[in-house]
């Protein structure tokens, strides 16, 4: 009899960093929507992938990856992460740091997250150019 149950993949999210308080809790810093810099290539010194599983019961191997604007292309992989549940009122949260990412243009990067080699989900990032605000002359006394 197989005990195995795929998880549900409850949220991913892209950050600056996390952090886990004493309790567990996981606070998670600067949340992307999107990414604006005022000029590229732009490195990236840190970006965090959150998973949540839940609603599964097994052991499985999660991967992240982010793909170049192409969507073919990968930029940055992380290594496989175990994901252990242990019943199916079992979530697990899993952290992935990607060190120095470097963007060599505006457009839409995709980061992707897969579960034993099967993708689970694929979801954009918008990259951009910002304009650096020209400041007004001062006023003349």
């Amino acid at each position: 009899m197989n005990n195995t149950m795929l998880p549900d993949l409850q949220s991913s999210l892209i950050c600056d960093d996390v952090r886990q308080e004493r309790n567990g809790k996981f606070i998670l810093i600067g949340l992307f929507d999107a990414i604006a810099v005022p000029q590229y290539p732009s490195v990236f010194q840190r970006l965090c992938i959150v998973n949540r599983w839940c609603c599964g019961v097994g052991q499985f191997l999660q991967q992240s990856r982010l793909l170049k604007p192409d969507g073919l292309s990968v930029l940055s992989e992380g290594k496989p992460v175990t994901v252990k549940l242990n019943d199916s009122n079992a979530s697990a949260t899993c952290v992935e740091i990607f060190l120095n990412v470097k963007l060599d243009a505006p457009g839409i990067y995709w980061t992707e997250i897969l579960l034993d080699g099967k993708l689970k989900i694929r979801y954009p990032l918008q990259a951009a150019l910002i304009k650096p605000q020209q400041q007004p002359p001062a006023p003349q006394a």
